[in-house]
């Protein structure tokens, strides 16, 4: 049996099938992020803002602990096994919301959905590392949360839209059962595992040992910007909708303005992730971590809808520079045989992120109104960037110069 080749023109026709995996997988996570906060409020008549971001937290929980199950999982029982089992716990999620009597049974769909998301998008992030090689990983990554973040913003664009038409549920929610459908499909027929890919990496790198977050500055660094990062985006899609909406914005533009922040960030993220190849990593995430808090700024002083529209791209284009890049820095510095613990841990730290936004962004928005909330979380996604400039390490040269001890992979 001949030896797998590492790099994204030797695995295009299996990194393009996971490409279109993670698309289905951020449109499950699409489907909410313009409607249910407004279900929470009309629907259900909950007034407190923790409550109604309650959601959240359950999803940001879930998903967290799972990554960090799935990781392990992935290393162990394989990649593939664990992406189909993550579609199967998601199947249900839309039917729960569509039939909910009660808001709790919203939150027992947002546990599923967590686990669901934890299990599948830590399983495609990890296929993609096995199979681009070390030269092109930032790219890569720039790929993989293309996928997903453009397809979470044209689920929250169509959810938008025909909630607008047809009302907040069911209708919107039907889109979720095709997506679950379909991305368990792909992945039980047409995704093949990448174990024997991690083996000729490993052979080739000569890595066998685990690496402890504690004691790696980048790993450590990366899990508590990325931390930051999401307690930004949890804030956004629970408490940014509640904000347009009090401020007399229509459900279409409420929709849009739930379109265009994933979207940029999906479609910036391309050339952000090929740039941190080039770059490096560090001075993108420093930089992006600033430009975020800089637009949550924006959005919680200014109050027109173009303005808002005008600070959205700008937070797209910012979490777009920091998004695949802190994966990439993960890619770098853990060894292929670790490779998915090491991204687990990484992603339990980032999506708890959700969580802490969730509690956060409601605490604040109920004792001192969203736009203090709003501007309090800018201002720490700032602190953040200052953070990483001061303590992140540059990996990119790391990762450059064992694949140069090696051979080009690309």
């Amino acid at each position: 049996m001949s030896q797998p080749s590492l790099g994204l023109r030797a695995n295009w026709r299996q990194f393009s099938l996971l490409v279109l995996v993670t698309a289905f997988v951020g449109a499950m996570v699409g489907l909410e992020r313009t409607v249910l906060p407004l279900i929470a409020e009309r629907d259900f008549a909950l007034a407190s803002k923790s409550a109604a971001l309650s959601f959240i937290l359950t999803f940001g929980i879930a998903k967290a602990a799972t990554n960090l199950v799935a990781g392990r999982l992935g290393d162990k029982l394989g990649r593939k096994r664990v992406l189909v089992l993550g579609w199967l716990i998601g199947l249900p999620v839309p039917i729960l919301v569509i039939v909910a009597p009660s808001w709790s049974w919203i939150v027992a769909a947002n546990l599923l959905l967590g686990i669901n998301q934890g299990l599948t998008w830590s399983m495609t992030v990890i296929m993609k590392i096995d199979l681009a090689g070390p030269e092109r990983r930032g790219l890569a990554m720039g790929l993989n949360e293309f996928s997903g973040y453009v397809a979470v913003a044209l689920s929250a664009l169509a959810t938008g839209d025909i909630a607008n038409h047809y009302g907040l549920r069911p209708e919107p929610f039907y889109l979720g059962i095709a997506f679950a459908a379909l991305g368990l499909a792909l992945s039980q027929f047409a995704i093949r595992d990448t174990a024997a890919h991690v083996l000729h990496e490993t052979t080739q790198s000569g890595e066998h040992r685990a690496i402890s977050a504690s004691a790696n500055r980048a790993l450590s660094t990366s899990n508590h910007v990325g931390l930051v990062n999401n307690l930004n985006d949890g804030l956004a899609w629970g408490l940014f909708p509640l904000f347009f909406a009090a401020a007399g914005l229509s459900l279409e533009q409420i929709g849009f303005l739930a379109f265009i922040y994933p979207a940029t960030w999906g479609v910036v993220q391309v050339f952000t992730g090929a740039l941190s190849d080039r770059l490096g990593r560090r001075r993108l995430i420093a930089s992006g971590m600033l430009l975020q808090g800089s637009a949550l700024a924006a959005i919680a002083f200014v109050h027109s809808f173009r303005a808002w529209v005008m600070a959205s791209v700008l937070l797209g284009i910012g979490t777009a520079m920091v998004y695949p890049t802190l994966l990439a820095v993960v890619g770098d510095v853990a060894p292929p045989a670790a490779r998915g613990s090491a991204v687990g841990r990484y992603r339990f730290w980032r999506d708890a992120g959700y969580a802490v936004g969730a509690l956060i962004a409601g605490v604040l928005a109920d004792a001192f109104g969203m736009g203090v909330a709003i501007l309090s979380v800018g201002v720490l996604t700032g602190l953040a960037g200052l953070y990483a400039t001061l303590r992140l390490p540059e990996t990119w040269q790391r990762a450059r110069s064992q694949t140069h001890t090696s051979r080009r992979f690309v």
